[in-house]
């Protein structure tokens, strides 16, 4: 089953070693709101693709009752999908926060909409090329006289980064290909287009050993899986219940990074039980993607933080990308800012 989105704009248009995933089951640190209020409602929150792992803290967070202790009587988790307009749902206010990409919230920024990147869950683009093993491809150069699959609505995202590695598109021949990556096992195209923490493990669950190269290492860093509000929601009312919302997710994040398997079975026997998921797979994904959300940085600022430079190269990147806007416009990690210095706990690495 291959669950995969495809390009940054298409809706609204390592791994950690195994030490690392034996630490603490639950996240004991005290934290409070800042806000001395307890009864904050429902809270609707919009998530950006379908049900599965890729949600993995938010679904502990609520699992554990960290929502609840927050302030919040029921939660609900709207799934997303390919014909989800995560941004126009939370500028419409169904959703007090949603999970997008910088591009399709910059893009909505730029048409009007009020709506502002609070942090981010992937600190690195998820976007990668994979190969096989056996006949790897390790760099953007090795691709030239290669075959590479890549997904029509991916275009942009893969003509951005020929343009951001001054790489002649010609020199590679490009393969429309859907999101199953059997053209690749089969040897029909040389390479795949594809996010890291998708196909290579379902391949990976197959037995099928790969190699990847994440774009974000050569020349297109993205900050990824960014919270987004409404600039309102920052200066009104909603402010202190959406920072009891953040306050709960970090904590539910903090459990994911330190064991795979919590989100993992979560996604595939609750949350996303009707997609029939296979929690192995599901756990290699986990697994995948707290290597994007778990870097240096973010153990030493704290989960969803972004830096200065991180907010600088994505400006950059998506300005390569067709996408213009100011960091000013797109930006404010005020909230973030706030959590952690009331709640310094939070802030330290949960490995």
């Amino acid at each position: 089953m291959f669950l995969r989105r495809g390009a940054y704009g298409a809706a609204g248009l390592g791994l950690l070693s195994s030490g690392l995933l034996v630490a603490c089951s639950d996240d004991k640190t005290s934290t409070s709101s800042g806000s001395g209020a307890k009864d904050f409602g429902a809270l609707n929150y919009q998530l950006s693709w379908v049900k599965n792992s890729e949600f993995s803290g938010t679904y502990i967070a609520d699992d554990r009752g960290y929502f609840k202790d927050a302030g919040f009587s029921s939660v609900n988790l709207i799934s997303g999908g390919p014909n989800v307009q995560q941004d126009a749902v939370v500028q419409s206010g169904k959703a007090l926060l949603g999970i997008s990409t910088p591009d399709i919230t910059a893009s909505a920024i730029n048409k009007g909409a009020d709506l502002i990147i609070i942090g981010a869950q992937y600190q690195k683009n998820p976007f990668c090329v994979m190969s096989l093993a056996k006949t790897p491809i390790n760099t953007p150069e090795e691709m030239k006289g290669k075959k590479i699959g890549v997904q029509a609505v991916n275009e942009p995202v893969w003509n951005a980064f020929l343009t951001a590695n001054k790489i002649d598109p010609a020199s590679i021949t490009k393969v429309t290909v859907q999101f199953n990556p059997e053209p690749l096992t089969t040897g029909e195209v040389d390479g795949w287009f594809s996010f890291i923490t998708n196909e290579p493990n379902t391949l990976k669950a197959q037995g099928i050993d790969t190699v990847t190269f994440l774009l974000n290492d050569f020349n297109y860093p993205l900050v990824s899986e960014t919270y987004m509000v409404k600039k309102s929601t920052l200066s009104g009312g909603d402010r202190a219940k959406l920072k009891a919302a953040m306050i709960a997710d970090i904590k539910g994040w903090r459990v994911s990074v330190t064991d795979a398997t919590i989100g993992a079975k979560l996604a595939a026997e609750k949350y996303g039980k009707d997609l029939k998921l296979d929690a192995k797979e599901q756990e290699l994904e986990v697994t995948a993607e707290t290597a994007l959300i778990l870097t240096e940085d973010t153990k030493a600022n704290g989960i969803f933080t972004i830096t200065d430079k991180q907010i600088e190269e994505s400006i950059a990147t998506l300005k390569l990308a067709g996408v213009d806007i100011t960091k000013e416009k797109l930006f404010d990690l005020s909230l973030l800012t706030e959590i952690y210095s009331e709640n310094p706990d939070l802030k330290k690495s949960p490995v």
